[in-house]
């Protein structure tokens, strides 16, 4: 049986993208998009078999915890992955107090988002297979797949999770690209490093390649930010 996800994101091009990313992930399909927290409430009221709620911290009629909070008052018992760039440690505090289950910060490679999901997926699995009473070593394995590091969050060996974001915000500030001879001066890494990370995204689907010209010789390697969803 899939798990029903209803995306809450209020960019139009980010909410695509993560409804595009849910469809990828076995086991998953898409219950619906909502663009604010009313319409998320709409969608909830008629549809009473989503099971996940991919909840943005930003939006234009409120704040995803005072949605969070609408929908407990309403008796949604709806599971829900934070989704967003909100980084306030309170806002985590009071996430996870509203009974928030994982929480994803963007920017994030698909992998990440993959990662979220099939960490959901164990724990709703060893949930609805354990017995009616549950004895303390059985709760323990429930909580720990939650906390488990997903392993769609794994990097390959050699690199490390701060470089990649350098290399990601080095993109995101040239919206037409750079090579791997400027992202690996603006990084501070030798251009084979840089050029590992650049393959590592576009294999991701998170940049593009693209030929560069302007030179003598053969034209170098474009790579140009071609994901939305962490802006």
């Amino acid at each position: 049986m899939s798990v029903r996800v209803l995306v809450v994101e209020d960019e139009e091009v980010a909410a695509e993208a993560h409804a595009t990313y849910v469809g990828r992930v076995p086991g998953f399909e898409l219950a619906g998009v909502a663009r604010s927290a009313g319409d998320a409430l709409r969608l909830l009221r008629g549809d009473d078999a989503v099971d996940l709620i991919l909840l943005d911290m930003h939006l234009p009629d409120g704040h995803g915890l005072g949605l969070l909070q609408r929908i407990r008052a309403e008796g949604h018992t709806v599971d829900v992955i934070a989704v967003t760039s909100a980084r306030d440690t309170e806002v985590v505090r009071r996430a996870v107090s509203q009974g928030v289950v994982l929480y994803l910060l963007k920017p994030f490679t698909f992998a990440a988002f993959r990662g979220k999901l099939e960490q959901y997926a164990e724990f709703r699995t060893r949930l609805e297979s354990s017995p009616t009473d549950v004895v303390q070593d059985d709760v323990d394995q429930l909580f720990g797949a939650l906390r488990a590091r997903p392993t769609g969050e794994a990097l390959p060996k050699g690199m490390s999770p701060d470089s990649l974001r350098a290399v990601v915000e080095a993109l995101r500030r040239r919206p037409d690209g750079l090579s791997a001879s400027e992202v690996a001066t603006q990084v501070g890494v030798s251009r084979v490093t840089a050029r590992r990370y650049l393959e590592h995204l576009a294999d991701e689907a998170r940049v593009t390649r693209s030929p560069r010209y302007g030179g003598t010789g053969r034209p170098e390697v474009g790579y140009v930010w071609a994901t939305p969803d962490d802006a």
